[in-house]
């Protein structure tokens, strides 16, 4: 089996590995272009409503070799433009429909893989976002009072002192956290392939190896030849540059995570996550982690762009990049200084110009499409995929009326503005990050500039 370089697909089972080798059908009811999470909630629910639909999923690797196969395995309870929302009173009883939905997404998933039997090591241990710098205090528990304002209750979302935070997670600088219990740890590729699995049991067309290079109403051009569907739903999210005419669609940017080896219990007794909670700060280039059920810590931090979309299926795990996520580890728990990294992987993920998921479909053409996480995107894609089988259905629900549907992006600009811009808001970012962590105070023009763009 292809490999996508992480150490989820290195600790895939002997049962995780390989599907039935299957050809291409002529013609299809529905065709899925993209093996993630995106395509497989989609079929998954398809096949839930209409199980006499012909429907194929068509992947140009292996399912999960993606960002769902090799992400930080965080299932959260939010998703990228939830906090925009939440922030604006004009759009404050939008986001909290969203966050809610989203909250409930979390259950949904743990659902699924409970009645289907797939293994994922799913957690649902919550996610602390850490103060690591005193003056954040403040901004998380004012965050923390306007979300209970907006109608969230301190079952939501709470906040740890110093004392309990600590006990939590034992980070260097830890002044207090914001808790959530909506977030499960996961093994992300173990979900991938288990779907994909109970899709091929149930009679979906699960096709790897299939990649497409462009597609028309009706019409689906892969290098295995041509299939034919009356719906076409892409799910390609940050390998969607790849498909003709999609070019400026989605912008491309880079995750990139490490893992440890398994570390013994006496770390773990001042490292804490004893209920595997997943844990980040605040800081404006992202950064995620979680103990993984073999009790190594998987950590991860947003990359950067490539000139001209260029997409880079695998990160090589010698890259410069990989050795700055794995001190930001150390400088977090410096227990870990003598415990060696073990996995260094790192991809694409996918983003809208408008920095947030949409979903679409036109039943004039059949054709649809779902994504744009931004990175956060385990518990998203499934709220996406069931949106988007309601549009293709033709049902009422109450998901139809969240704020992803119909909410279509502009194309990304032309390089070299694309790259120009990609370039300064990473800047940007790292520059804010690096004056707040040296000053202990905010950062208004490099933190005010990167918030500008990305809102």
């Amino acid at each position: 089996m292809m490999h996508n370089g992480s150490f989820w697909f290195d600790s895939l089972g002997p049962d995780d590995v390989g599907l039935v080798p299957e050809s291409m059908p002529s013609q299809v009811d529905v065709a899925i272009i993209g093996g993630g999470y995106t395509g497989l909630w989609s079929a998954y629910y398809l096949s839930e409503h209409r199980p006499d639909l012909k429907i194929a999923i068509l992947e140009a690797e292996v399912f999960g070799f993606g960002a769902s196969g090799r992400n930080g395995g965080w299932c959260m309870g939010t998703s990228h433009d939830v906090e925009a929302l939440l922030s604006r009173a004009s759009t404050h009883a939008t986001g909290l429909r969203l966050a809610q939905a989203m909250q409930a997404t979390v259950d949904e998933i743990a659902r699924v893989a409970d009645q289907e039997q797939i293994d994922c090591d799913l957690t649902k241990g919550g996610s602390l976002t850490v103060a690591t710098n005193r003056f954040q205090v403040g901004q998380l528990q004012a965050s923390l009072k306007h979300l209970h304002h907006i109608g969230f209750s301190s079952s939501d979302y709470r906040w740890l002192d110093a004392s309990e935070s600590r006990a939590r997670v034992g980070t260097a600088n830890n002044f207090g956290a914001l808790f959530t219990p909506h977030c499960a740890a996961i093994h992300p590729a173990r979900l991938a392939r288990g779907l994909a699995y109970r899709l091929q049991a149930r009679g979906v067309h699960c096709l790897e190896s299939t990649r497409v290079s462009r597609y028309t109403s009706g019409l689906v051009e892969t290098n295995q030849g041509a299939i034919r569907a009356d719906t076409i739903l892409r799910a390609t999210e940050g390998f969607t540059p790849s498909i003709e005419g999609l070019k400026r669609a989605v912008l491309p940017i880079y995750s990139m995570m490490v893992a440890t080896e398994p570390l013994p219990a006496s770390v773990w007794d001042e490292i804490g996550l004893a209920q595997r909670e997943t844990f980040g700060d605040s800081r404006r280039v992202v950064i995620y982690g979680q103990r993984t059920a073999d009790d190594r810590i998987a950590f991860g931090g947003r990359g950067g762009y490539y000139f001209g979309s260029k997409i880079k299926p695998v990160i090589p795990g010698n890259d410069p990049g990989f050795e700055m996520i794995a001190q930001t580890l150390r400088d977090l728990f410096p227990v870990l200084m003598d415990y060696e990294v073990t996995h260094r992987w790192g991809g694409p993920l996918g983003v809208n110009r408008h920095w947030r998921p949409t979903v679409t479909f036109d039943p004039k053409t059949g054709i649809g499409s779902a994504g744009g996480y931004v990175g956060e995107g385990v518990a998203a894609s499934n709220l996406a995929a069931r949106i988007l089988v309601d549009l293709v259905l033709d049902q009422d629900s109450e998901i139809l009326s969240l704020p992803w549907v119909d909410d279509h992006a502009k194309n990304w600009e032309v390089e070299p503005v694309r790259f120009l811009g990609a370039r300064l808001l990473q800047h940007a970012a790292e520059r804010a990050d690096a004056c707040e962590a040296e000053l202990g105070r905010p950062a208004p023009v490099w933190g005010g500039l990167f918030d500008r763009f990305v809102d």
